[in-house]
């Protein structure tokens, strides 16, 4: 009788994905407002709700989102994960802070890495604001913006933020 065979436990498999992203008419107005140091929605033509970055029709009611809306560069951490786990192609020092943001006068999150401020230290309803690259560096690219950072401020109520965990 011959002895059993090896149980395979892992096997590495490199594979590459490449892919060309061509934005609608919604994505590069935003990307447009980023390339100028600034965060645009769109506004619902039903509900009113602000979206960002919008996808040109609301999620809820599925009406054309028209009108732009300016919004904040700072808002509230409603979650987080601490990335403790390395990544190929993602150059961030473990471990770090991805978050999903409720930004200032939008009625959806937003999700960047928060810097800044030690691991530990981030919660849920901390105020933070973008720190943007110089100037003369932007473009149109979530890269524009480096992170965001703790602004100082109380936190923000649980109850102002509660729908969008």
């Amino acid at each position: 009788m011959s002895a059993a065979p090896e149980i395979v436990k892992r096997i590495d498999t490199p594979i590459q994905l490449l892919f060309q992203f061509t934005p609608g008419v919604a994505a590069s107005r935003f990307l447009r407002g980023i390339a100028e140091g600034k965060l645009l929605g769109l506004r619902c033509s039903n509900c009113g709700k602000v979206y960002v970055s919008p996808r040109g029709s609301c999620p809820k009611c599925g009406a054309p989102t028209i009108d732009e809306a300016p919004v904040a560069d700072r808002g509230t951490i409603t979650s987080f994960s601490i990335v403790r786990v390395p990544s190929e192609g993602i150059d961030i020092e473990l471990p770090f802070v991805c978050a999903s943001i409720l930004l200032d006068g939008a009625d959806n999150t937003f999700y960047h890495v928060i810097k800044d401020i030690p691991v530990d230290d981030v919660r849920m309803g901390m105020r933070v604001k973008a720190v943007w690259v110089p100037r003369e560096e932007l473009k149109a690219s979530l890269e524009s913006i480096r992170f965001f950072a703790p602004t100082g401020e109380p936190d923000a109520p649980f109850d102002s933020y509660k729908e969008h965990l």
